[in-house]
């Protein structure tokens, strides 16, 4: 397990980047945090370090959005979905087993439908800006140094 400490929205986007620069096809990021925890700010990191221009959102109300750079994204938000069903439903299955890095955002509702080997992230708020995010099933090195705990 990885602890790290964001004090702003620009370090937990450069964490999301470190994160980012080391992902390859297949891997899901598994998200938990309450709103507003910086879980869309930590993918708007990852899609930098992909390569993707264009502006991250939370897709809160399309539940999924797609963004191509060398590896392709695909955000998902299970925020208004009841179970694990709704979400193999929407064809979400197509995407965490497909060519791009799947980032999955309220994965408490969906628990059942996350692989095993998931890369799980936990944001919490401490104070206004800062963040403490806790990084499990990390396979890659630990690249993160500065943001250590």
């Amino acid at each position: 397990m990885i602890e790290l400490i964001s004090n702003s929205s620009d370090e937990t986007i450069e964490i999301g980047r470190k994160l980012g620069s080391l992902l390859k096809s297949g891997d899901v990021i598994a998200y938990k945090g309450t709103l507003a925890a910086g879980k869309t700010t930590l993918t708007k990191g990852i899609a930098k370090s992909l390569g993707i221009e264009e502006d991250v959102t939370s897709p809160t109300f399309t539940l999924l959005s797609e963004y191509e750079g060398k590896i392709p994204l695909y955000h998902f938000d299970a925020y208004r979905l009841d179970d694990a069903q709704a979400f193999y439903d929407i064809g979400a299955e197509e995407f965490i087993y497909g060519d791009g890095v799947c980032a999955i955002e309220w994965t408490e509702n969906v628990e059942s439908a996350i692989p095993s080997d998931a890369i799980k992230i936990q944001i919490e708020i401490i104070e206004p800006e800062k963040r403490k995010i806790t990084i499990e099933n990390w396979p890659y090195e630990d690249i993160f140094g500065d943001y250590k705990k």
